[in-house]
Formats: structure tokens, sequence, C-alpha cells
């Protein structure tokens, strides 16, 4: 088999219609959504029907090499359970999907419904994330993983702190790396320091370094700050697929890791695959050999 690379952070929607904050969100065509009450370039224009299928990122991952995707949510694009349900049937091999849940029963329909996790835009949320504890001991009962990114401020990620020490068991991703950009980046990823069980991945950094753009020299400075900080063993990659390749193309969320001479190739190797096959347990990958561009 070649190299094993693992997104740990991706999106996937039939339709986006919905309403955050009394604002609008709504697929239109040519890949174009009304987002926040303002239209905007959501997808790559190619996509015009406005669906972001798994069929369509299958496309873009097996060009790329990427053997599996973690598929999370966000309430910006509406509940996708139902869809992320026929994604985990009819690809248990590729994906690793996600279910939306506010409360006990919500997580339970999860749970039947065979998604492997939880996720929760808690950046997004008005209310503590205690909250949400019953929630939360429910999946480290079941054995699901917890999908989890942050406001910028320190008080959420105290409350991340207390639900991790509160749920040992419960495996923990925290999402979007931390929030590399703003102040609270190293109290982010310091939170895999709380449990044994607890990643950090970096799904939506090339968003964030967008106006630096490619090969994004500071956000390699800032994941090899927090291999420092919690060890290269607690750090994912994720792309933040397909909002980030209307910037970029898919390959390139990536490879401006492979390619970076500041990294190692075992530091690479455990960044971009090999800890989230152990974090998520995936199996039986596909073999995706390099296809040459027509143009080389």
């Amino acid at each position: 088999m070649g190299k094993l690379i693992i997104d740990a952070h991706s999106h996937l929607w039939l339709k986006q219609d919905t309403t955050v904050d009394g604002k609008r969100i709504l697929s239109l065509k040519n890949g174009r959504s009304i987002f926040m009450d303002e239209e905007v370039q959501m997808l790559p224009p190619f996509m015009i029907d406005g669906q972001n299928t798994a069929e369509v990122f299958l496309s873009n991952m097996n060009y790329a090499q990427v053997g599996a995707a973690v598929v999370v949510q966000e309430v910006i694009d509406g509940n996708q359970n139902a869809y992320l349900t026929e994604v985990q049937q009819r690809y248990p091999d590729r994906f690793f999907c996600m279910g939306m849940a506010w409360n006990v029963d919500e997580a339970k329909a999860v749970i039947a419904a065979g998604l492997k996790g939880i996720a929760f835009p808690g950046h997004r949320m008005h209310e503590p994330l205690q909250t949400l504890m019953p929630v939360f001991k429910l999946m480290e009962q079941e054995g699901l993983v917890c999908s989890m990114c942050l406001a910028d401020d320190e008080q959420q990620v105290a409350q991340m702190a207390e639900v991790i020490q509160e749920c040992p068991q419960l495996k923990v991703a925290i999402g979007h790396f931390g929030m590399p950009t703003t102040a609270s980046f190293r109290s982010q990823v310091l939170l895999a320091r709380e449990g044994d069980n607890v990643m950090v991945e970096s799904g939506g950094i090339t968003w964030l370094y967008n106006p630096e753009y490619y090969p994004f020299p500071t956000a390699v400075r800032r994941i090899r700050e927090a291999a420092d900080l919690v060890g290269w063993e607690r750090l994912m990659w994720g792309s933040d697929y397909p909002r980030t390749i209307t910037a970029i193309t898919y390959r390139m969320s990536y490879d401006f890791i492979e390619k970076s001479s500041e990294l190692t190739a075992d530091e690479k190797r455990l960044f971009l695959g090999e800890n989230a096959q152990r974090f998520y347990g995936f199996q039986h990958l596909p073999d995706l050999p390099y296809i040459k561009n027509m143009s080389e």
C-alpha cells in the first residue's frame, strides 16, 4: 500500500437550507450559497447543483490519494443526519460520519442510525458546554467520538477541560486546530494534555491562513508549535473540505505539509494519517496509486 493519508475534518450535505441567529443559509446554483444573508462562493463553481455529495468527495479523495475521511457537521449546513447515515452505510470503509445532537434523545437517535460520533460547533453555542454533559456521558458509554470546535475564548476552553475530566474515556477531537490565529490557540491545544483520549485536528487551517496563501509557512510553524506543546502523536490533519477548495485544490490542502522542509518524514507520517487511523480505527483502506496529470 502507498502513503497513508486520512482527512480528520470534512463536510458533506445534499442541500443547505437553514437559519442561524436569524440569518439565512441556502444552497444556490454554480457553487454559490446564501450565507448569513450574503451570497458567497460556498463550493467550487463546477459543483453546479449546490450538492456536496460523497461521490464527488470520493473522486477528490481518490485523485489526492486520501484513503478515508471523517465527516463532521456544522449548524450552518443544517442537520445532515439522514444523509450521513446513508453515506456511512454506503461507504463504511471510506467515511467516519458524525451526527448532530443537542440532547440525549437526539444522541440516542444518532447511535441507532449507526453514525460514529457527534460533532459540536461549540463556537456557535450560547449555553455552557456543561449543559451537554448527559450527552457526553452517553457518548462515553457508547464509544462515540466527540468532535468539538471551540470559540476563541478561555471560558469555553475551561468548560471543555471540565468535560474531558468528567468523561475520561470519551474520545475528543478539538477542531480548527485550536484556532491558531487567535489568543486561545495555546490553551486549546493544551486540552490534549487533559486526557489520554484527546486529539487536535487541523480542519480549516488553510482557511485561517488564506491571506498568506500556499504554501502556508505560518501554518506549518503553528503545527510544529502545537507538536512542541503536546507531541506529534496528538495531532491530525484535516482539510475542512469543501469550503477550502474554493481557494486551493484538495491535494494542496495537505501537500503543503508533505512538501515542507521544516518537518521530518516521521512527523508528516503521523500527522497526515497514522494518528487518525489509530484514533478513529479505520481499516481496509484502499490502495490509491498516483495517477499523473495529463499536463505532466
